[in-house]
């Protein structure tokens, strides 16, 4: 399959993730701090190609796409934050730690992180997870991660790649999103399903308890994790999670408080469509366009994955 097409059917990585947000300026506040300062749109109203994805006949929100100003070492990333108009946004499932069936993070690349997580906790926002170091296999690449929380309740890890950011000539700060953790029931099988998209390097893989999440789990056992870094040449990266014993599901319902959804980016939609087509990849709903003012136009559609999380693969010209 992967002959058809070099390029992946003009597929760009991971473009962004999407949040389901309560008060849009305060998100809007809390991600700039995060280095998204670069607006690239701010869209009220209907959200056409939905319906199957929702379960409902028409959705209204306003949506904000948000660029980090700095790029990453290891690719770069956007968020999208979502406020339903129409309806209130369902909450965050309930009971959900990280790396049950669903989408569980977002992760921003910081050059200098430690200092970094300390200016935002000493700034009000919440810790969930003081700084960590570790080597990761195969290749030994050192990183350090902390955790906080959005103002609804979403993780927000922060990690430096030290190794391969030796030498970035880039200040101390954040550098977008590097990547988006998700929870699978078969990691083999998702990784083989992401390769098809272009998804076609591998970073890390472990297998075993990372005792920091534990209070996570409040009552329940933490689980076993398996995990692996997916790469792109193009963008942002991948991170499926396995638990041993299985979790529950809590990929919870589109538009839902914290992260629902990520998005895979596309230079050109028609041919992305017509590669899914020929690898058998069936879409959900109708490709949607939306018209932003200016010449301006957001694209997208959306594909089931192997577990069933909402996968849009989106074009955006502004």
């Amino acid at each position: 399959m992967v002959e058809y097409s070099p390029q992946f059917g003009a597929l760009m990585g991971l473009d962004h993730i999407g949040i389901g947000v309560r008060d849009m300026e305060a998100s809007i506040r809390f991600y700039a701090d995060l280095g998204f300062t670069d607006i690239a749109f701010d869209y009220v109203g209907e959200l056409p190609g939905l319906t199957e994805v929702t379960g409902r006949p028409r959705t209204e929100a306003r949506v904000v796409y948000l660029r980090a100003a700095t790029p990453s070492v290891l690719g770069r990333a956007s968020v999208k934050l979502v406020h339903l108009l129409d309806r209130p946004n369902p909450p965050l499932p309930e009971g959900q730690a990280w790396g049950e069936p669903g989408i569980c993070e977002v992760c921003v690349h910081i050059n200098g992180y430690e200092e970094f997580h300390r200016s935002l906790v000493a700034d009000g926002h919440v810790n969930l997870m003081d700084p960590n170091e570790a080597d990761l296999e195969p290749y030994q690449t050192h990183c350090g991660l902390a955790y906080i929380e959005d103002p609804d309740g979403a993780k927000i890890e922060l990690i430096e790649w030290s190794t391969l950011a030796h030498g970035w000539p880039y200040p101390p700060g954040p550098q977008g999103v590097n990547h988006v953790a998700f929870g699978v029931t078969d990691i083999d099988r998702t990784r083989e399903f992401y390769r098809t998209l272009g998804f076609t390097g591998q970073l890390f893989e472990s297998n075993g308890y990372f005792e920091p999440m534990h209070p996570w789990f409040g009552k329940r056992v933490p689980p076993q994790m398996r995990m692996m870094l997916l790469t792109s040449p193009h963008g942002g990266n991948l991170e499926p999670v396995q638990h041993f014993p299985p979790s529950p599901d809590m990929r919870g319902e589109w538009g839902r408080l914290g992260t629902f959804e990520f998005a895979i980016g596309s230079r050109c939609l028609e041919r992305s469509l017509d590669f899914f087509d020929h690898i058998g990849v069936k879409l959900v709903d109708e490709p949607a366009q939306v018209d932003l003012g200016g010449g301006a136009t957001w694209r997208y559609a959306y594909l089931r994955d192997p577990d069933d999380n909402y996968v849009c693969v989106t074009e955006v010209r502004a």
